[in-house]
């Protein structure tokens, strides 16, 4: 079960979807992952796309993120996004959940005219080049990272998803294990 590591709702055990269609990031990739965007994360807004649990959103807003979009398309992690969120009383000026795909998303969130400072994506590993290319043709075409923002692709050292976004620079990577997280920036 994913839990929250630190902040407002540290140590709050988190609920997960049933089945074997998610798969949660890890704590030691969770610990690391904010290790290195801390100072970001404070007044934020963050798009966690393939949200899964919703706990990197959750974790977030621990951590003083203002607000956060969550996008899942599975039903039942969805519920579990929900149920997380009404466990922690968390509004929806906090949290909102677009329960579709992520391109859809994407597109609505750039009609929207919305701006994230972090955008986190965590796809079906074997996707991630694909999914990650797409997602961030998108977000560049429509000014969906702020300027100075982050987008952060979490993907099995399998692939090295670099070469597959050319809209973004990628400015670094580090290795937990299996999982890898990829950070890009838009180019100078």
């Amino acid at each position: 079960m994913p839990r929250v590591i630190a902040g407002q709702y540290k140590g709050r055990v988190l609920a997960a979807p049933e089945g074997d269609k998610t798969r949660p990031t890890t704590d030691k990739v969770k610990e690391a992952l904010f290790s290195i965007i801390q100072t970001r994360v404070p007044d934020s807004r963050l798009l966690d796309l393939y949200s899964g649990s919703g706990q990197i959103a959750i974790e977030a807003l621990s951590r003083g993120a203002e607000k956060t979009v969550l996008v899942e398309r599975n039903p039942k992690a969805c519920n579990a996004i929900r149920e997380n969120l009404t466990k922690l009383d968390i509004g929806e000026d906090e949290a909102s959940v677009m329960r579709m795909n992520v391109a859809d998303a994407l597109l609505l969130l750039a009609k929207e005219k919305a701006s994230f400072d972090i955008i986190y994506m965590d796809p079906p590993y074997k996707d991630a080049p694909k999914a990650a290319a797409a997602a961030a043709r998108v977000i560049s075409q429509n000014g969906l990272l702020e300027e100075d923002g982050l987008f952060i692709v979490e993907h099995s050292r399998d692939f090295d998803i670099k070469d597959s976004v050319t809209e973004l620079e990628s400015f670094r990577s580090c290795s937990y294990g299996l999982t890898v997280l990829t950070f890009f920036k838009k180019g100078i």
